[in-house]
């Protein structure tokens, strides 16, 4: 069992109180790490930890911060074995998929890094003679980032390393899911020397998620909040900083289509779509839930697609050629049981899979999925994928864009042009012809539209949103007044 305290000030402690909470194994059932419980108190002091660490860390020279960053990236290398051993008890997720996980969150960093010396400004023309007028972009404050579970290194760092490259200091919310996961992402920050305060990682027991989450957002010294996670919860978090007038970076659930128009190579579009469709159980925002394929090549790809996925099984997360782990949890799994029962049910057919052993539920395909099944609509988040029969372009556009989410989609065609101008017309943050929808670089806008929320992670896009645009004069001349 692994033991998980506060990391706030650059101290490691246990909560106020000493209240714990235990996170389970999804896969064995026995206790994986007993987590500190924070209280409100203790967010407080967390927050309060960020703000006197903030003059001293905004104040650095860019290359000095660009320095720790890529210390940070390091040190978070070197915790790999740490990070695939904690992964694997808390979220059931294979030690592949959390290897993966630290080397891009690392690349992360790294760009995050590069980015500290391109928070820059400009000289605006003014009307007013003698007038210099620049806009500038200043570090903002304490920023809360709120992290999950499903690829808690990329995310949980995705949630800090932007703000930190813009000279802003952290409170990173740990998910209840993965207390441990998210304690070691503050852990390799604290040993590359970023600096006491600099971040801080609460931990908090699921029934007081809410209470602790407002109560940091409502603190006068948290001046931005990001939030990764569903649609539901990510409502709740703008409401409560719409309160407080806090600007907040959401990036929610999906319902990512992949189009297979009628002149695509079929097997680029199978080896994406299986990809896509069940890489970490399907447990990614990015999956490819919807799989919208013209009626004229639509047996052939269904065929190829069973085809490449028939021997790729759900398996026991320890075993080293684990490709598929577990569910995070049992509720999960019963509720993929639940949309695979609908849809059957209902008239659609199970090309591949259905069965499942507790929380290990293996890989399933449905084909002639239809607007009166739950599938169709429902964020499904785990490892099913809905075969959608359309005939020609517009349908498959029309369908693509009948969902309220809008992060991530694909579409395959060999003529790039008809490619690129059907992605044109998906709503949709992110699109890739040709290639899956599950895609990120660390340099790359990353966000969604619709109920996929707003504003974007990643690269120079995101300095905008962890910085403030300030307008700055200087005089030169004497000036005439009215009066």
């Amino acid at each position: 069992m692994n033991t998980v305290e506060l990391l706030i000030g650059g101290r490691s402690i246990p909560a106020r109180g000493g209240a714990t909470y235990d996170r389970k194994d999804p896969f064995t059932g026995e206790v994986a790490s007993r987590a500190a419980a924070a209280s409100v108190e203790d967010a407080d002091a967390a927050v309060a930890a960020a703000q006197a660490s903030f003059p001293a860390w905004s104040a650095l020279p860019a290359t000095e911060r660009r320095a720790r960053l890529n210390a940070a990236a390091d040190e978070l290398v070197a915790l790999t074995g740490e990070f695939i051993a904690t992964g694997i008890s808390e979220t059931g997720a294979t030690g592949g998929w959390y290897g993966f996980n630290v080397m891009f969150a690392a690349s992360m960093l790294r760009e995050a890094a590069s980015m500290t010396t391109q928070v820059s400004g400009e000289v605006l023309p003014s009307d007013v003679p003698g007038n210099i007028a620049h806009a500038v972009r200043r570090p903002c404050g304490v920023v809360l980032g709120i992290a999950p579970w499903n690829a808690p290194v990329i995310l949980g760092v995705r949630a800090v390393a932007m703000p930190l490259a813009c000279g802003n200091t952290v409170v990173l919310k740990a998910s209840e899911t993965c207390p441990g996961v998210h304690r070691l992402i503050g852990d390799a920050l604290q040993r590359a020397g970023l600096g006491d305060g600099v971040v801080s990682v609460v931990t908090n027991a699921p029934a007081d998620a809410a209470v602790i989450v407002e109560r940091m957002i409502a603190h006068p010294a948290v001046r931005r909040v990001n939030f990764t996670g569903s649609t539901a919860v990510g409502r709740k978090v703008a409401q409560t900083a719409a309160k407080f007038l806090k600007p907040v970076l959401l990036e929610l659930g999906g319902k990512a289509p992949l189009l297979v128009l009628d002149d695509a190579d079929l097997d680029a579009a199978a080896a994406a779509a299986g990809f896509g469709a069940f890489a970490n159980q399907g447990q990614i925002c990015m999956s490819t839930e919807r799989i919208i394929v013209d009626r004229s090549i639509a047996d052939a790809f269904v065929e190829r697609l069973a085809a490449r996925m028939q021997n790729i099984c759900a398996v026991d997360p320890r075993r080293a050629d684990a490709v598929l782990g577990a569910m995070v949890s049992a509720e999960a799994a019963a509720r993929i049981h639940a949309l695979i029962a609908d849809a059957t049910a209902n008239g659609a057919r199970l090309v591949l899979g259905g069965e499942a052993n507790g929380t290990l539920v293996q890989p399933t395909i449905l084909d002639g999925v239809t607007p009166e099944m739950r599938l169709y609509s429902e964020e499904s988040f785990g490892p099913v994928v809905a075969i959608l029969r359309v005939s020609g372009d517009e349908e498959a556009i029309q369908a693509a864009n009948d969902t309220p989410y809008g992060l991530s989609a694909a579409v395959f065609s060999r003529d790039t042009a008809r490619g690129l101008a059907a992605a044109a017309r998906i709503d949709s943050g992110i699109c890739h012809v040709n290639g899956p929808t599950v895609h990120d670089e660390a340099n790359m806008p990353f966000g969604g539209v619709k109920d996929s929320g707003y504003g974007r992670f990643g690269g120079t896009a995101a300095i905008a949103e962890f910085t403030d645009l300030r307008w700055i004069t200087v005089q030169t001349a004497p000036r005439h007044y009215p009066f």
